[in-house]
């Protein structure tokens, strides 16, 4: 059942977010697991820590999980799990990286762009569109943003 696998995979992803450094980065994590469903890397927001506006956590995953996946920048049969909805440069990013699945949890209405404000992911333009599923443990990603955006 993928729905159940789906969870876990985004349950490894807010595992990520919480246990984030205190650095003023919003608690974001990303998994990338391998087409066997072994992970391959993970991260959470730098771009406090580490004054790099591409820190973001998905692309952090992304370049870990490039290096250790063995096929260059080609990411294929891997799955980016993720507590909110990519941004359009994570979007790009995951796109250009051959990620055949991107599963999140909270939708991001402002800036999300795989569904909510644009649909970068699956822009027939593209030469690659990876499977799309959304709001998985949505209720539970959104808590952990309401509560680290309540205490700023």
């Amino acid at each position: 059942m993928r729905g159940e696998a789906d969870r876990d995979l985004v349950r490894a992803a807010l595992d990520v977010a919480r246990r984030a450094p205190l650095t003023g980065d919003v608690p974001i994590g990303a998994v990338v697991f391998g087409p066997d469903g072994v992970e391959l890397a993970r991260a959470c927001n730098a771009r406090e820590a580490t004054g790099d506006p591409t820190a973001h956590a998905e692309v952090l995953a992304l370049r870990a999980a490039a290096a250790a996946f063995g096929d260059g920048w080609r990411l294929g049969g891997c799955t980016l799990a993720v507590t909110v909805e990519p941004c359009t440069m994570c979007a790009g990013a995951l796109v250009l990286a051959r990620v055949e699945r991107v599963v999140f949890g909270a939708w991001e209405p402002r800036t999300g762009a795989v569904g909510s404000l644009w649909d970068v992911v699956r822009d027939r333009r593209l030469n690659h569109r990876p499977e799309v599923v959304g709001g998985v443990l949505a209720d539970e990603c959104a808590a952990l943003l309401e509560s680290f955006f309540a205490e700023m």
